[in-house]
């Protein structure tokens, strides 16, 4: 039975509590953003929303799910109501609950975002569950990302078993504490993504402990230059494709050959939380190369699906489904196509 699945994600599992702040505002020294409300005082906020059963591996199982892949969820949760709420959910958007384990003494992660205009802060706990890899079968696809920071075992786990089974396809999405733990930790898991993905940012972030010239040489470059650096020395880490994104500028991959290059999809309306774009993107590119698209076509789909995750509150609401998808890119602008750079 588990190797029917098309697509299995693994990661933590969250319930995110939106709140909608006005009275703040955005210092921004040194290229580092801060957001500052007032000290020590209080301070309104407009609503909150709470959403269940997100994070970057729970979006993706469910994006996947709507895009018309058989997915399920690698995950932990606590023996409480959250945990609870956070199955009933992906059981409604047809992701197998399976592999979902349930710990009687720990508590299902709760995190709370701070959303100012269209972005957001968001403050992380994660529970350090017991790690522990089941028996997943042989999927197709396995779409790892954001786990606790005592979750090295599970890393070295999880390379164990794509080094027994290589005919089952790895998608790598590092979250904030894999990024932490630094790519010497998870060399493995980086050598045998088939696909990596991260924004701007996250590459610089990553390649910086390793690879501190490189930073050096990209002083000065125009953004495509600089992102073609770090496409191509992300790829030397390991994995065969390398997707990355930069918000509002677009999205490239490279894969050893040739390095493409799309812009965003345009917005239908304005912005409302940007929360889960990335998800949403390397969800879509994920499940096209799991339906069979190549890479272009995967290309396309990723922007689409981050353009509607964005009018909606929390990372899940926007996900499309393959139907909708299509009908947006046949509607697509001239502009918006898949280019070599």
């Amino acid at each position: 039975m588990n190797n029917e699945f098309d697509f299995i994600a693994i990661g933590d599992i969250v319930i995110d509590a939106f709140i909608k702040i006005n009275n703040a505002k955005v210092r921004n020294e040194k290229g580092s953003p801060e957001l500052c409300i007032s000290f020590a005082n209080k301070v309104p906020y407009e609503w909150l929303e709470v959403v269940s059963a997100v994070g970057n591996s729970p979006n993706a199982s469910v994006s996947a799910s709507r895009l018309g892949l058989k997915s399920a969820l690698v995950t932990n949760i606590g023996d409480d109501d959250h945990g609870r709420n956070c199955q009933r959910v992906l059981e409604k958007e047809n992701v197998a609950t399976n592999f979902v384990k349930i710990h009687p003494n720990d508590n299902t992660n709760y995190h709370f975002v701070l959303l100012y205009e269209a972005d957001r802060t968001i403050l992380v706990k994660h529970t350090e569950f017991d790690y522990k890899l089941p028996n997943i079968g042989t999927p197709k696809w396995i779409y790892f990302s954001s786990v606790a920071k005592n979750s090295l075992s599970y890393h070295k786990e999880i390379a164990k078993y794509l080094k027994n089974n290589p005919e089952v396809k790895l998608a790598f999405q590092p979250g904030t504490f894999q990024m932490e733990l630094g790519y010497e930790k998870l060399k493995e898991i980086y050598e045998q993504s088939e696909v990596f993905f991260c924004n701007v940012q996250e590459a610089k972030r990553i390649l910086n402990p390793i690879k501190p010239e490189i930073l050096n040489k990209i002083i000065g470059k125009n953004k495509k230059e600089t992102v073609i650096e770090l496409l191509k020395e992300m790829r030397n880490l390991g994995p065969k494709i390398v997707a990355i994104t930069d918000g509002p500028e677009g999205a490239y991959t490279y894969d050893g050959k040739k390095i493409l290059y799309t812009p965003m999809y345009p917005d239908i309306q304005k912005p409302l939380d940007r929360t889960g774009a990335g998800d949403a993107f390397a969800s879509a590119f994920t499940s096209a190369l799991a339906i069979g698209k190549n890479i272009e076509e995967a290309l396309q789909w990723g922007p689409i699906n981050s353009m509607s995750v964005v009018q909606f509150v929390g990372a899940q609401k926007g996900l499309l489904t393959q139907a909708k998808l299509k009908e947006y890119l046949e509607k697509a602008p001239e502009h918006y196509k898949v280019t070599e750079l």
